[in-house]
């Protein structure tokens, strides 16, 4: 099956605009964007046809161009990423069985994050979209109650039923937990990983289907899908000893490098 890995990314998030370009320092001391460092990432993964930079700005255009990248010029109309990756996959003519969206903003997504969440579409024919999630452990989900409880809107949470499909997911912290937990104790919650593969259906249907309640109160897009009866299979992935997080706020730029200097991450 060909796979195409597309990075959507735009200047103007409300929360921290110029996101994509905002500069990240490695373990060397090296600072490189945050959309160089996806892209990066991206390449990384095994099994991929194609990758591309799908943008309506042409600051992140020339960066892109800059360090490399394929860059696939998009409309201001699209209200996520999802809406972003349908169009850019009909620039390129389609074609593609599986469609990949790597978030720009989540430059320490393990190259095994992908690959497994490919693997787990590939294998489950009645499934449109799927999306890793990760257990998270004492430390991280401290992170997201310390973020909710400082009023900043951190990572994302996700509930789904034994066969993984998904029930729910929340920018708060699902399901509430009443016990404290120890840095390395493993926790009920699950970290949802802001990357979603499509199949070509699904991805070509998403936009022409008005945004629900539920996603305009979230904010998540993926509730879209389930708004309107898709299913969307949770593939648990591992960390095998890596740190993750997602760029939401100012304030993730001096932790990510401090995970990136952790890990030797240049």
């Amino acid at each position: 099956m060909s796979v195409l890995v597309v990075i959507p990314a735009r200047y103007a998030s409300t929360r921290y605009p110029g996101k994509p370009l905002a500069a990240l320092r490695g373990a060397s001391g090296v600072s490189r964007s945050l959309i160089e460092r996806s892209w990066h990432a991206a390449s990384a993964v095994q099994g991929v046809d194609r990758v591309v930079v799908a943008t309506d700005d042409d600051r992140i255009r020339q960066a892109a161009e800059g360090f490399g990248a394929e860059v696939v010029m998009t409309s201001t109309n699209c209200a996520n990423g999802t809406e972003r990756c349908a169009e850019a996959h009909q620039a390129l003519g389609g074609g593609f069985d599986i469609v990949v969206n790597l978030q720009g903003d989540a430059p320490l997504t393990p190259h095994w994050f992908v690959e497994g969440l490919v693997a787990g579409l590939r294998n489950a024919p009645e499934a449109g979209i799927a999306t890793p999630v990760l257990r998270c452990d004492g430390a991280a989900l401290n992170s997201l109650l310390a973020d909710r409880k400082a009023g900043r809107v951190g990572g994302t949470t996700a509930v789904f039923a034994v066969d993984h499909r998904a029930l729910y997911f929340s920018k708060e912290v699902v399901p509430f937990t009443s016990k404290p937990y120890a840095e390395t104790d493993q926790t009920p919650v699950f970290h949802h990983v802001g990357v979603y593969a499509y199949r070509p259906d699904a991805l070509a249907a998403y936009p022409t289907w008005p945004a629900g309640p539920l996603e305009q109160l979230e904010g998540l897009e993926q509730l879209r899908f389930m708004e309107h009866g898709e299913s969307v299979l949770c593939v648990e992935v591992e960390a095998r000893g890596r740190a993750f997080w997602e760029l939401n706020n100012p304030e993730d730029v001096p932790k990510i490098e401090g995970m990136m200097a952790q890990m030797g991450l240049e």
